[in-house]
């Protein structure tokens, strides 16, 4: 449940238009980045997370500089255009290392995959391992020629909504039905989708997981969810960024943490296909109760676990009967 921010590589972010700017002296930024790198030294020991990523993702979401301009030495006339003034940025920063809140959270915005998020403390901040949802599921839909020409999938707790707009550009003609029992994620959901121009392709629904697809049984191809899963004892020894800052309600799963999964479990195969797959995420350990879960159930075959990329069992997936 790491919150390191990745600074993209392939997508260059979209950048805010905020009413006012501000230019900034490129050897002022640089002379406060390099001191507010030396400031790092002692608090970085102690930190999860790697701070100097952060200030430099910071740096990039509200300037247009790019991370190769963060690499060299800045020209001695080079003005930087800034979304807030220099003393607004310190204090963002200084809020970022004395209160830890995220700074997906300073700035409202996060990056997973290709997409450019809104986020706020409302919605979980799309993690980088959540990504291999959406690869599972085009590999499952590859490799099941059941699926092969069906177009429905859903999103249980959709959240910012970022696996829902995965699944919507993967399947361009699939509809995709996100559902979230926070009705603050949902507006954040459907902004986010129309800002990528997908709302035509999502449809929203506040319930509790599958209950508000009432009607569509038996259609999906796929489930795609990344519940809560942390269990309750677990949550107060997570990184204060996560526990103080995120909502309990996307990350509390209960005594052993399984709540949401068995719920899922269980009533996924009303909705599912005959072939269609659901794919979860969990927690590091749960696995082996997961793959219990779904085998007792008795309407799922092929029940696998993957690993994300740093090796540890994070994915499950199951196909219906």
């Amino acid at each position: 449940m790491v919150l390191n921010p990745r600074i993209p590589v392939q997508h260059q972010p979209q950048r805010l238009t905020p009413s006012n700017t501000f230019k900034v002296s490129s050897p002022a930024l640089w002379q406060w980045r390099q001191q507010a790198i030396a400031d790092l030294s002692q608090i970085q020991a102690r930190s999860l997370v790697d701070l100097k990523q952060e200030l430099d993702w910071l740096l990039l979401e509200i300037s247009d500089l790019t991370s190769l301009d963060l690499k060299l030495a800045p020209a001695e006339t080079q003005l930087i255009q800034m979304q807030v003034s220099l003393e607004k940025l310190q204090q963002l920063w200084q809020q970022r290392l004395a209160e830890n809140i995220p700074v997906q959270h300073l700035t409202g915005t996060a990056h997973w995959r290709q997409f450019h998020l809104q986020v706020s403390k409302d919605v979980l901040i799309p993690r980088p391992e959540t990504e291999l949802l959406i690869d599972l599921a085009v590999e499952a839909a590859r490799n099941s020629a059941r699926l092969a020409n069906t177009n429905l999938w859903a999103d249980l707790g959709t959240g910012s909504g970022a696996i829902a707009l995965g699944l919507a550009t993967a399947f361009p003609q699939a509809m995709v039905h996100a559902v979230d029992w926070s009705e603050e994620a949902l507006a954040i959901a459907q902004s986010n989708s129309q800002t990528c121009g997908l709302d035509q392709q999502i449809h929203f629904h506040w319930g509790q997981w599958c209950e508000s697809l009432a009607g569509l049984e038996g259609q999906f191809a796929g489930i795609v969810s990344n519940p809560p899963y942390i269990p309750t004892e677990v949550l107060p020894t997570l990184q204060p960024e996560v526990f103080k800052h995120e909502p309990h309600l996307a990350l509390d799963g209960g005594v052993d943490g399984l709540d949401a999964i068995r719920e899922i479990v269980a009533i996924a195969p009303q909705y599912l296909q005959a072939g269609g797959v659901l794919l979860l995420e969990m927690m590091c350990g749960q696995d082996d109760a997961v793959k219990a879960l779904l085998s007792a159930q008795g309407q799922y075959e092929q029940i696998q676990i993957h690993a994300d990329l740093a090796g540890i069992p994070r994915f499950a997936q199951a196909y219906r009967i």
